[in-house]
């Protein structure tokens, strides 16, 4: 079983090295593409202040993280959550470097570079020179937006993870991020259970004598038969029935 997660951060800017912090996270976790109901949220005090500008893209305020856990109070049960699973983020560098620098700063392993995959970089290489931000490919997929109005950590996680599916040509499984595992099973187990037998088989239409003509047509023109004789037996069970 593939378990991977999804996660996006929203932050006070766009360069932790320049002072700018992270004030929330979400992370959705999925199993072999399709979701598992778990997911993570934190809002965060960046121990700053929110930029004006910052605020018209997420909508986060100064008031609604100054009673948050800071991320040394979140940073354990983050990496609970995550455990040893692949990262997956659009524009993955960027979460990449906030993440990393919280990280530094608790004094805690950094996730290696080969656990993040990039869904930024899926994309480009699937529709190169086009438009491939989050929005633009939620457009493309017709996945909805119906429900953003702002960026938000676990909206923007669920998004994704509709479009990561997508991006792995998953139009045969759609992501269905309501649906529950329990459900996801039981459809898997009635479609594994296959057809059953006819209750009476379908009686032979040819008459003996087209049968005998076939099979020496056979011996006379095709060096193996192994395949056409075991039809043939199967032919012979049958009318026998």
């Amino acid at each position: 079983m593939s378990r991977e997660i999804v996660l996006d951060t929203e932050t006070t800017g766009f360069d932790p090295r320049t002072g700018d912090r992270m004030i929330e996270v979400g992370c959705i976790e999925i199993e072999d593409l399709l979701p598992t109901g778990r997911t993570f949220h934190r809002l965060i005090n960046p121990e700053r202040l929110i930029p004006a500008d910052a605020i018209r893209v997420h909508g986060i305020t100064d008031d609604k993280v100054k009673d948050a856990p800071k991320f040394a109070e979140i940073v354990i049960d983050l990496c609970d959550f995550i455990g040893d699973a692949p990262i997956i983020a659009h524009n993955a560098q960027f979460d990449r470097n906030f993440i990393d620098h919280e990280f530094g700063r608790c004094g805690r392993a950094l996730f290696p570079e080969d656990r993040w995959i990039d869904t930024l970089k899926l994309a480009q290489a699937r529709f190169p020179g086009m438009a491939n931000s989050l929005d633009a490919l939620c457009k493309r997929f017709k996945v909805s937006l119906v429900e953003r109005t702002l960026h938000g950590a676990l909206i923007d996680a669920r998004l994704l993870a509709e479009v990561y599916l997508e991006l792995k040509g998953g139009k045969e499984r759609r992501l269905d991020l309501s649906a529950s595992r329990a459900t996801v099973a039981a459809a898997a187990a009635v479609a594994a259970q296959g057809y059953e037998a006819r209750p009476r088989p379908l009686p032979i239409r040819t008459s003996e004598a087209e049968r005998a003509a076939h099979q020496a047509f056979l011996q006379a023109n095709l060096k193996d038969l192994s395949l056409w004789e075991a039809y043939g037996l199967d032919m012979e069970k049958a009318s026998a029935a």
